[in-house]
């Protein structure tokens, strides 16, 4: 059964699963699996049928050590695969992953709902103005540096001081700037120890007394698969198990790779927190 999804209200009230798209060579786990605009949409259909509510796609891997690519080949990878899916799927809601304002208007301009920016306007200083005037749903995520240094950047002199500190300051900035649409994401994996990621987690209470619209995307990544002594191919019971206890923490938004097994999730949860 699909579900068509037009819009989004704020604040979040019911859990969300935002699937994945990424049309990347290189990509952690799926790199190379979606570059053709043939298996994009085969991968649309296949999320669209499991219960998607956001589709998010993405042209460059942020995974860690990776490399920035041109403004010109991130271009060339999303803007073909964008328009070909809101032609086949127009009533999908779509993000776009991107850190460049002018991908993103591009792609708003062609139907875009949601953008989804991993340096939350470091990168590109016009990014917070186009987002704020134009009233764009918008996921600002907490990251040290960039891809390519995130990892050899995770000192803090206080952990949760400084995550709490810096979503408190963006979402005070734009409440002052008339925008509703904020949507935070702690930055799983993003300058961060493994021990980091899961005090993250046990944090969620306190990122939502700030912000209740929270995005989760832990999907599949190496503070799973290190931990288990596995691969990120085989890291989805995990993923899931850490999933259903940040959306107990009051998590909004679970990003994933495997749309059935996040909707699974939500469904049981659901059925347990009705029944008590």
């Amino acid at each position: 059964m699909s579900k068509k999804l037009k819009n989004i209200s704020f604040p979040i009230q019911k859990p969300l699963v935002m699937g994945i798209l990424n049309v990347t060579p290189d990509s952690f786990y799926d790199g190379g699996k979606f570059c053709s605009i043939e298996k994009a949409l085969d991968q649309v259909n296949k999320m669209q049928n499991e219960g998607v509510d956001i589709i998010d796609i993405g042209a460059f891997s942020s995974k860690p050590n990776a490399s920035e690519i041109s403004i010109e080949e991130e271009k060339k990878r999303i803007i073909p695969v964008v328009k070909e899916i809101i032609k086949s799927y127009p009533n999908l809601y779509l993000s776009v992953d991107t850190y460049r304002t002018e991908i993103a208007e591009t792609c708003v301009n062609l139907g875009v709902k949601m953008i989804n920016d991993i340096y939350g306007g470091r990168y590109d200083k016009s990014m917070i103005k186009f987002i704020t005037n134009n009233k764009i749903p918008y996921v600002l995520m907490h990251m040290k540096g960039n891809p390519k240094t995130m990892q050899k950047n995770i000192n803090y002199d206080n952990f949760k001081q400084e995550i709490i500190e810096f979503f408190n300051k963006k979402n005070k900035e734009f409440i002052k700037l008339g925008h509703e649409k904020l949507i935070i994401d702690p930055g799983f994996g993003f300058g961060k120890t493994i021990e980091q990621n899961y005090k993250l987690i046990n944090m969620i209470p306190d990122l939502k007394k700030i912000n209740k619209n929270i995005l989760i995307g832990l999907s599949r990544k190496s503070m799973i698969y290190k931990v288990i002594n596995s691969n990120a191919e085989n890291s989805l019971n995990s993923t899931s198990i850490l999933n259903t206890l940040c959306l107990k923490y009051g998590a909004k938004i679970l990003r994933v790779h495997d749309v059935k097994e996040a909707k699974e999730v939500i469904k049981m949860l659901n059925l347990v927190e009705n029944n008590k």
